[in-house]
């Protein structure tokens, strides 16, 4: 995007002191990745997930879907109905995060079983956890990033599977565990976006959005201190 564009973005954004124009709306449920946004004093005018059948296609590896994903979210935002009557300076933020070891892809797991499955698997070895962006901006143009980060596990005992399963952080996580919980614990090594296997790699993200146009550090500049 060229400078003139970004500062025709700027001078009509939603930030206090310019009229309300610019929005950003995050195509997610997920409470973490709304709440890394706010880690980095971005906070979205909408939360809009969107329903896409999230079901790997064969022989489709981790990393492509994980970026196939992000896209499908994206482009399905862009057609719901309270977005679009956000108006054509709307930034579209979605995102999708898999955990894969080789070309495996762990799941979702929403049963005990499938979380001890992913836990078994992931002992005492390293994995992929993938993290896909995708920005939909003005125009229609359309942007992506997936970073890939390795994390390893220490060998998991019995007790320790046990007591995760007892916590209940594992269910509807990717690969079986949240690293943000007591899962942290379990890891030797991270190699990457530590917020990216939560859900979000911030360094990425907003890069993606200063590089779309969207007013990043002009919000630092308005936003009340963030008590850190």
């Amino acid at each position: 995007m060229t400078s003139q564009r970004a500062a025709s973005i700027i001078a009509s954004s939603n930030i206090p002191g310019a009229p309300a124009s610019v929005k950003l709306v995050l195509a997610s449920a997920s409470p973490r990745r709304l709440q890394l946004l706010e880690r980095v004093g971005l906070a979205p005018d909408l939360l809009n997930p969107p329903d896409v059948d999230e079901i790997p296609r064969k022989r489709e590896t981790p990393r492509a879907l994980s970026v196939r994903l992000a896209r499908a979210k994206a482009e399905r935002a862009r057609e719901m109905p309270l977005v679009r009557a956000l108006g054509p300076n709307a930034f579209i933020l979605a995102a999708d995060t898999v955990v894969g070891l080789g070309r495996r892809i762990l799941p979702k797991a929403m049963t005990e079983d499938e979380a001890r499955d992913c836990l078994s698997l992931l002992s005492g070895r390293s994995h992929y956890v993938y993290s896909s962006l995708c920005l939909i901006s003005p125009g229609n143009r359309v942007s992506s990033r997936c970073v890939e980060t390795k994390v390893r596990f220490k060998r998991l005992s019995r007790e320790d599977v046990d007591s995760y399963m007892a916590c209940g952080e594992w269910r509807g996580k990717a690969g079986g565990y949240a690293i943000q919980g007591r899962a942290e614990a379990f890891v030797r090594l991270i190699t990457g976006s530590y917020s990216g296997v939560m859900g979000l790699p911030l360094h990425e993200t907003v890069q993606l959005l200063e590089g779309a146009g969207y007013p990043v550090f002009h919000s630092w500049m308005t936003a009340p201190p963030s008590g850190v």
